[in-house]
């Protein structure tokens, strides 16, 4: 008896509290921030805060779980529908009541939010556009190089990508308090309404033509494809240039943030010559 309840004991210390909490992967690394159960996924919609998406339990809906999922596609704010397994799993089995949101580490900007801050210090703009880069490392090491060559912002997608979590955070080293982001339903018509404000797009691909011979003294955004699939077919359409780093040795590509800082430190330099 006395075994037994030690062990139950244990077993409740092991379960954390609802709340906001981050979770951590095997090596203790922070992954992500999560907010878990009805109370505080209700208290964080009130507060306004930006919300990445809601994990909500698949199955028929009752009770106060129907109005925080109403409430959420308001906002509209991604609901996506899994297993009891998985979020017991995301959450290392604490009492989720078929609810979880993930919210972000910052507050996201707007698209004309980042265009002003070019005007304001009288640049041509010069935006990055992370077209559904999944890792938090590569997307917290492409804002720390955005914002170390003094991109103007980034915009993320609200779908099939990272938000700003923890890791991401973390990955910046910092950088993410300073640099815009701006985070959007759709990136084709994002790009197509910069391109209305007189901004050129161009896409990192391979096939196109070298960095180191492409014209970026122009209001310009920078799109940076996804680790595995690179730039969405959609977007590369929609793009104005194809720009490429040739490769001279036995491997065919660079990491996204290290190909990114590349093209980046070349556009900043550009836009600086006299």
């Amino acid at each position: 008896m006395e075994n037994r309840k030690k062990n139950f004991n244990d077993k409740k210390k092991r379960i954390p509290d609802r709340g906001v909490r981050e979770r951590e992967n095997r090596d203790g690394e922070v992954s992500e921030g999560l907010v878990i159960g009805r109370n505080a996924v209700r208290e964080l919609l009130k507060s306004g805060r930006a919300v990445d998406k809601i994990y909500v339990q698949r199955g028929e809906r009752e009770g106060s779980i129907v109005v925080l999922v109403a409430e959420a596609v308001e906002r509209h704010i991604p609901i996506i529908e899994t297993d009891r397994a998985k979020l017991d799993k995301m959450t290392d089995f604490a009492v989720h009541q078929g609810i979880v949101a993930m919210a972000a580490e910052k507050e996201y900007c707007s698209v004309e939010d980042i265009l002003e801050i070019a005007r304001e210090r009288g640049e041509k703009p010069f935006i990055i556009i992370a077209d559904g880069i999944t890792d938090p490392h590569n997307l917290g090491a492409l804002i720390r190089c955005a914002e170390g060559v003094g991109a103007h912002g980034l915009i993320i997608p609200k779908r099939r990508a990272v938000g700003l979590t923890p890791a991401v955070t973390k990955a910046s080293c910092g950088a993410i308090e300073h640099l815009a982001i701006a985070k959007v339903t759709n990136l084709a018509s994002t790009i197509e309404e910069l391109k209305k404000q007189g901004v050129w797009i161009f896409a990192a691909e391979a096939g196109g033509k070298a960095y180191y011979d492409t014209d970026f003294d122009c209001p310009c955004a920078l799109v940076m494809g996804s680790e595995g699939d690179g730039v969405s077919h959609l977007i590369k359409e929609k793009s104005d240039f194809i720009v490429s780093i040739p490769m001279y040795g036995h491997v065919n590509s660079f990491n996204v943030s290290t190909a990114a800082s590349v093209l980046m430190a070349e556009i900043s330099r550009q836009h600086r010559v006299k």
